[in-house]
């Protein structure tokens, strides 16, 4: 989403610890601080998301990684098995750190429902098992674009968009 504005991204592992918090702002304000320690002079972009689920009081939430590494999606349906309240959201957050020192905390959230089985070759994580509210597809079954559109990071990379275009 940002090359196509000129923006040159480049992936790196700086290897940031992450702090094991109540919620992904605090991880990303902890990464935040810790990055303004390591880089000099270059804009940093760093994210943190999960999968929030009501009937299992946002779990796994800020877990949702070490969740899908240890129990999968599998563990995850079983978890939901009888639970009618199969809503759900995807929350994203951005840290952006500007050359100049300045940070900027960026969130993004998409709400949903989870399936009772795995849909779609797409995507990764949980996107097999949760449809974006307004559709009948999960994330795994639509295409890229419109993934982007509905998607929890893609709203918070939007508003980075629009502060990039305000400082430029």
């Amino acid at each position: 989403m940002l090359t196509p504005l000129g923006h040159e991204t480049e992936q790196t592992d700086l290897q940031c610890p992450e702090l094991q918090a109540n919620n992904l702002e605090e991880v990303i304000v902890h990464g935040l601080e810790w990055l303004k320690d390591v880089v000099n002079g270059e804009n940093v972009l760093i994210d943190d998301a999960g999968v929030f689920i009501e009937a299992l009081g946002g779990f796994p939430g800020v877990y949702s990684r070490y969740a899908y590494d240890t129990i999968g999606l599998s563990g995850i349906l079983k978890l939901m098995e009888g639970i009618e309240n199969r809503r759900a959201s995807f929350k994203c957050v951005l840290g952006f750190l500007q050359s100049n020192g300045t940070q900027y905390v960026l969130a993004g959230e998409t709400h949903g429902t989870l399936t009772h089985k795995e849909k779609g070759e797409e995507g990764f994580g949980y996107d097999p098992i949760f449809i974006p509210d307004g559709e009948e597809k999960t994330f795994a079954e639509l295409d890229m674009n419109r993934k982007n559109q509905l998607s929890h990071r893609g709203k918070a990379l939007n508003k980075l968009l629009d502060i990039l275009s305000s400082i430029e």
